[in-house]
């Protein structure tokens, strides 16, 4: 199976590809789409250079499944509201070429990867650089989408094997028009 992990941002968005044989996870690919070339007030720009930056990601590397990161309330509305929507031009596309999106936080990403939610930037990179053999170590962007995938990978057996065992009904109340639950 091959995973895409996207960490969206709006200045900068790390996208990470692995491939999962069995227990075997192997680096593909990683890297970022930026937008810093687009004026900050811009904010239709930036979102379609995300847009087309992921699907174009998606076209090149042909991944199964994604996951991406779920957002965090910042001190400051404003930035949590420019993430949210960056998060939803990344999602968009992804969507929009078919895939499964699977959401993950930050913490859960952390615990996956280095065993604790706590884990700095560079424990991140280091983990990420160790469990997928790289020779060097991956920018803060690319690392966190990697931690993303790697958590789906580890993930997916359980939700897959939760599903076999038991009927998994879709709950429907708190539903807004068929969609997602809150």
């Amino acid at each position: 199976m091959r995973i895409l992990g996207i960490d969206p941002g709006l200045a900068t968005t790390g996208f990470g590809v692995i491939d999962v044989e069995s227990h075997d996870l192997s680096y593909v690919a990683s890297g970022t789409i930026r937008t810093t070339g687009i004026a900050l007030g811009d904010l239709p720009g930036r979102l379609k250079i995300l847009f087309e930056g992921v699907r174009e990601v998606v076209a090149t590397y042909q991944p199964q499944c994604a996951s991406v990161e779920i957002v965090f309330v910042n001190v400051n509305p404003q930035s949590t509201l420019l993430l949210g929507q960056a998060r939803g031009a990344a999602i968009t596309g992804l969507v929009s070429c078919d895939l499964p999106v699977t959401e993950y936080t930050a913490l859960q990403m952390k615990k996956a990867v280095v065993g604790h939610g706590h884990a700095s930037k560079a424990q991140i990179q280091a983990m990420v650089m160790r469990l997928l053999r790289l020779p060097g170590q991956p920018s803060q962007d690319a690392a966190d989408a990697l931690g993303l995938a790697i958590t789906h990978a580890h993930a997916a057996k359980s939700f897959a094997a939760l599903g076999q065992a038991t009927e998994v009904n879709r709950r429907t109340h708190a539903q807004y028009r068929g969609g997602r639950i809150y």
